[in-house]
């Protein structure tokens, strides 16, 4: 999203051009999977973490270019409000201490950045949604200083045709005529990338995308949004409704969103670069100078720009992402699910749980999407959203050797402790991860599921306590809930440990 994009309107009008080189990019990715142009295999992860900038009373604080200049650091990166950061770090190899190798590594650079915040104004809030946002921080003015911002801002307007609108029925009901795309900047993310060889990609992104229900009901963290409870992980119908280029008769003919969870289990990562090309036409199509066909014939590895770009401008939940390192072509999964927080031990206990079980999901004899509807994934990930913690779904009967019967009706906590977290040890050890780094972790979601604690349902049932036995006004107890849920952030326990109020 921060890439920097330098375009005209000459540019910016020649779609036919854009299409022509996407339609380039897509034909030099087919020849490269075909003849085996990839990196070899690695077990290589990464993470990026945006993060919200508060004030000490837990109010949003719209510096980030001020907070970017005070910590001086290339691995802290604007994002599209001018209340966000992004922090990216480094890929680490995945086995042996890594969760806590990462940990040390994450909390350290967040302190560090968290005081050089502080000589900005502003202190650091790895939170979903920050609860004390309003609308009006969300104004074109809240928009980080950056052209690829301004420029997405205006074709998803020009292509909508209209406003843009919220109507999220949850707890509450938010309903907003017309909002800026600086609203969908409310929704931070914790992104988990996978390098993946291309044989193995389609298995892989076929086992995220049947988790990723399971792993936003256990991650859930953005229950309010402009002051109202709405879902316990709002992030993904605000992004789908924020980003929305589509109006109300294009929804009604079935034109695919850009946030989009997709309809179909694939058989290549090609299959998902294809449908971007051809459900989506460009945002930003800007044209690169490179001939992918002739840097690919000459022996060189082609920067595919365009498709780069474009794919970018797509919100998959599980995103493909092809990338170039020190000369060598590779593919990632991208899992894009999960919001930030509440502390870096819960967002490693999160990576943990989710790199655990997907390594087995994808090595299955009889892989979960043979006997998973995908529209029945769909569902449980907007379950997962809708009720957090408590959510119900919808999964294949477990039997002896994965030959159970068909999906069955079953509580998102009892899946994770019967079936999902023996999983997770059992891919841990297949990475070798330390058994001290894998119980530690996983012993995190584990205690989440015997509480039924999450980052929303401590941050709802903290609001409701200030409300019901204090008599706190609704402003004052989201502030408060903030200032709390800053404290305890910052003290590093994983969020099921911390007292309600």
């Amino acid at each position: 999203m921060g890439e920097k994009v330098v375009a005209t309107r000459a540019e910016l009008s020649d779609r036919q051009m854009y299409r022509r080189k996407l339609q380039s990019c897509l034909e030099t990715l087919d020849r490269m999977l075909r003849e085996d142009r990839f990196d070899r295999p690695k077990a290589v992860m990464g993470l990026e973490i945006e993060l919200n900038l508060a004030d000490e009373q837990g109010l949003p604080v719209l510096n980030n270019a001020q907070v970017l200049t005070s910590i001086g650091s290339a691995d802290f990166q604007t994002e599209l409000g001018r209340f966000n950061i992004e922090v990216n770090i480094a890929p680490h190899r995945l086995g042996g201490h890594v969760f806590e190798d990462l940990r040390e590594e994450i909390d350290t650079g967040l302190r560090y950045a968290d005081r050089r915040a502080r000589e900005a104004g502003a202190r650091i809030v790895m939170v979903g949604i920050l609860p004390t946002l309003e609308l009006d921080h969300t104004g074109l003015d809240a928009m980080s200083h950056n052209q690829r911002y301004s420029l997405l801002s205006d074709q998803i307007l020009a292509a909508r045709g209209e406003d843009i609108t919220l109507d999220i029925e949850g707890v509450e009901h938010l309903e907003l005529d017309s909002i800026t795309m600086v609203a969908e900047a409310a929704a931070t993310s914790l992104q988990l990338h996978l390098q993946v060889t291309p044989e193995r990609f389609s298995s892989v992104w076929n086992a995220a995308q049947a988790i990723c229900g399971p792993q936003l009901a256990l991650g859930a963290n953005s229950p309010f949004l402009f002051g109202r409870e709405l879902w316990r992980e709002t992030r993904p119908v605000l992004f789908q409704q924020a980003c929305d280029t589509r109006s109300a008769e294009l929804k009604a003919q079935g034109v695919r969103p850009i946030t989009w969870f997709g309809e179909r289990w694939v058989d290549s990562a090609y299959d998902l670069f294809e449908e971007n090309l051809r459900y989506f036409p460009a945002l930003l199509p800007i044209c690169d100078d490179e001939d992918p066909a002739k840097v690919l014939a000459s022996g060189g590895v082609p920067r595919l720009a365009e498709m780069r770009l474009h794919n970018g401008t797509i919100y998959r939940w599980n995103r493909p992402v092809y990338d170039v390192s020190g000369g060598v072509p590779h593919l990632r999964v991208e899992n894009r699910a999960l919001p930030a927080g509440p502390t870096v031990a819960d967002t490693l206990a999160n990576a943990a749980f989710y790199y655990g079980v997907v390594r087995v999901l994808a090595e299955q004899s009889r892989p979960i999407w043979t006997r998973l509807p995908f529209e029945l994934a769909d569902e449980n990930f907007r379950q997962a959203a809708r009720y957090g913690i408590d959510a119900v779904f919808q999964w294949p009967r477990s039997g002896r050797a994965g030959r159970g019967g068909g999906p069955t009706t079953i509580s998102a906590v009892d899946l994770v402790l019967n079936e999902l977290l023996p999983m997770a040890h059992q891919g841990l050890d297949a990475w070798g991860v330390e058994p001290a780094d894998r119980d530690r972790y996983l012993g995190i979601i584990e205690q989440r599921c015997l509480r039924r604690t999450n980052g929303a349902a401590w941050q709802s049932a903290t609001f409701h306590r200030l409300r019901e036995q204090y008599g706190t006004d609704r402003p004052s107890a989201l502030a408060a809930m903030t200032r709390r849920y800053m404290e305890h952030m910052r003290g590093g326990e994983p969020v099921h440990t911390w007292p309600v109020g």
